[in-house]
């Protein structure tokens, strides 16, 4: 198991920003693509981002391209989700989670392990 822990959630006025990361346990975390995820009141739980595991490559949900950013930082075992330019629609819990696909995936099921989620609250 690779335990997964979100942090840096809260509530943001729309415009702001939020940075948040997700700490792993373990020696294997750059082994995997990490993903970011996020779940609203009464909706599916949807892709956000994705970065390879060296970190060189991205890919976004259409709507934060451009206001969002993943990074990682292999040797602390963490990776982040800078929220730019928030909008009361992003108000959801946001999951990090791992995958032992390559490429991007993109759906639940290809990710293996997940956090607890972290909130982020965005008021208009």
């Amino acid at each position: 198991q690779v335990p997964l822990v979100e942090s840096g959630g809260g509530l943001v006025q729309a415009g702001g920003s939020l940075r948040l990361s997700c700490a792993a346990s373990g020696r294997t975390f750059s082994r995997y693509v990490m993903g970011w995820f996020r779940q609203a009141p009464g909706k599916e739980r949807e892709f956000v981002a994705a970065i390879s595991r060296s970190g060189g490559s991205t890919y976004y949900l259409d709507s934060v391209k451009g206001r969002f950013t993943i990074s990682r930082d292999n040797a602390k075992n963490t990776v982040y989700l800078q929220m730019n330019s928030l909008k009361p629609e992003d108000t959801a819990v946001y999951y990090c989670a791992t995958s032992n696909r390559y490429g991007f995936p993109k759906k639940l099921d290809e990710y293996d392990y997940w956090g607890q989620g972290t909130q982020v609250t965005v008021s208009s």
